[in-house]
């Protein structure tokens, strides 16, 4: 899950505190469909777009897809998501794209795209690489 850290960063999201924070605001329809995806237990990687450009922590779904508020069409679709842990040290996109194991990501391929999956194996490459 990408945001700009200058709207909404992963100290933001520790904020929020158990409750946690809608994700909304996406407006991309593969997006979408990945945020209808999830299931509550989820957990994400949160990466801090544009600026920074690094994963920075994770993220646990805690409440499945629902209507976006903010979307005015009612087409959009939100999750609810709380912190579950920072980073000591962010894993920069630079780093992501030097790891051949990673090169299938859509992070690398689209590099647009706010939500997109992971696969279990590339999960635990992209773990192991912040504790290095």
């Amino acid at each position: 899950m990408k945001s700009e850290p200058d709207v909404w960063s992963i100290d933001q999201q520790k904020k929020a505190g158990i409750k946690g924070a809608p994700w909304d605001g996406v407006r991309n329809y593969q997006a979408a469909k990945n945020l209808k995806s999830m299931r509550k237990g989820d957990l994400c990687f949160f990466y801090h777009s544009n600026i920074g450009k690094e994963i920075v922590g994770i993220v646990k779904v805690i409440k499945e897809f629902y209507i976006d508020k903010t979307d005015k069409t009612g087409r959009f679709v939100a999750v609810t998501v709380q912190f579950k842990s920072k980073f000591l040290k962010p894993i920069t996109l630079e780093s992501i794209k030097k790891n051949k194991y990673l090169s299938h990501l859509a992070l690398i391929k689209q590099s647009r795209l706010s939500v997109m999956p992971v696969d279990y194996k590339s999960w635990k490459i992209i773990n192991n690489m912040s504790r290095i």
